[in-house]
């Protein structure tokens, strides 16, 4: 998401073509784009990729830009700032090359913690993760097919525990200062996390859930979704907030159902397609695609 700063990012040398994105947010008035644009004019860049998106409900101007530049980071920076200042933007800059540092999450089902690992070995996103942590021992033979360290993190339902929810989000606090964290990834975490922890990692935590069963809460929600012979299954990421499960959406995906399918089946598709949502998502996220609008998202993708 959009910060209200330019983000820090190592600088490139001078003289050698390098790739950054930059995202902007602001209320929409005339000459936004000619002002950005020229303003990159003035380091040399030359513009691969823009998107753009006036939202007729809230009256914001949004836009992503990809370029290359011979231009420092410090240059380019200062070529921007006039810009900001003049639109008020919430302005980010980033590195194109450098992938994000993503500490995932986990409990017992490994479908979505597997297929990010796999996908980070094999690049096709742009996510570096440094650790795993999971409140249980299940998924550690996992992480360290893919060597990456896994941290056993317990929480227990007593507040007097050495183990209680809060020392497990202070350890969680320290794990992502410790790793220089830029993503939480929920990859289906088992534990709802408190409203406090909920806002200090507003717009850099992502969750998976099966919200187009919003009928069957609970356990075993692709049985119940069986037993009511629903003909789409599927899954939203979302970020993650204090309101459980309703956070700004970033991807969502359905697959269809029918009736000569079991319960079996059900669960064996609506992993895929929680897998894939979640993967859709986080890489979105890495590429700096999702900017905040209000209670939603616009995705640049």
């Amino acid at each position: 998401m959009d910060t209200a700063a330019l983000s820090p990012s190592p600088s490139p040398a001078s003289g050698a073509e390098h790739a950054h994105v930059l995202t902007l947010a602001c209320t929409n008035r005339k000459g936004i784009v000619h002002a950005v644009t020229g303003a990159l004019l003035g380091v040399e860049a030359d513009i691969t990729e823009s998107q753009q998106y006036d939202s007729p409900d809230t009256g914001d101007f949004f836009m992503r830009v990809e370029f290359v530049t011979p231009a420092t980071r410090e240059d380019i920076e200062q070529a921007l700032a006039p810009v900001r200042e003049e639109f008020g933007m919430r302005m980010g800059l980033w590195d194109a090359a450098q992938r994000m540092r993503t500490l995932v999450m986990c409990s017992k089902d490994g479908h979505t913690l597997n297929d990010l690992l796999f996908q980070q070995r094999a690049g096709t996103l742009p996510i570096e993760i440094p650790v795993v942590v999971s409140n249980h021992l299940d998924l550690q033979p996992l992480a360290s097919f893919y060597g990456v360290p896994f941290i056993h993190v317990p929480v227990s339902k007593d507040p007097s525990s050495r183990d209680s929810k809060e020392a497990a989000e202070g350890r969680l606090r320290d794990l992502i200062a410790q790793f220089d964290i830029e993503l939480v990834v929920l990859a289906r975490y088992m534990q709802i996390l408190s409203d406090e922890l909920c806002r200090d990692l507003a717009g850099m935590a992502i969750n998976i859930h099966h919200s187009f069963l919003p009928s069957f809460k609970g356990a075993r929600p692709y049985h119940q979704a069986h037993e009511r012979g629903v003909k789409l299954i599927g899954a939203t990421a979302h970020y993650v907030t204090a309101d459980l499960d309703e956070g700004p959406i970033i991807a969502q995906s359905v697959q269809p159902v029918t009736h000569a399918q079991t319960a079996a089946d059900f669960v064996a598709r609506g992993r895929d397609v929680e897998g894939s949502t979640l993967a859709q998502a986080v890489r979105w996220h890495a590429q700096h695609r999702v900017l905040a609008d209000g209670r939603r998202t616009v995705v640049f993708s």
